[in-house]
């Protein structure tokens, strides 16, 4: 499981079937910044995840991949590698708070 910023979307009207009214997002994982541990920065990496929860751009997410991206009852059939499976809230790393979504 990682966390990862919502970047922008894909739009794809030629797709197979199962694909047909699911949700692409561009997603950028990220990680603690490793020199004071203060921030989340990025991990230079981008990937295309399936949104069955409604996040938008600029959000905070957490994804899967691989074969866990299809144990959830909404992508268990489809031909997927990456899906969002939450929207962050908030992050805390050693009782500092690194990222809060309201902020």
């Amino acid at each position: 499981m990682f966390i990862a910023r919502v970047t922008g979307t894909v739009v794809s009207t030629q797709k197979v079937a199962s694909m047909t009214g699911h949700k692409l997002l561009i997603v950028e994982p990220y990680r603690l910044e490793p020199d004071q541990r203060k921030s989340l920065t990025t991990t230079g990496r981008t990937f295309i995840a399936c949104d069955t929860l409604g996040a938008g751009e600029g959000d905070y997410v957490l994804i899967v991949q691989g074969s866990s991206a299809r144990l959830t009852p909404e992508t268990k059939h489809l031909p997927i590698d990456c899906v969002i499976i939450g929207i962050v809230d908030s992050v805390h790393i050693e009782k500092q708070n690194v990222y809060k979504r309201d902020e």
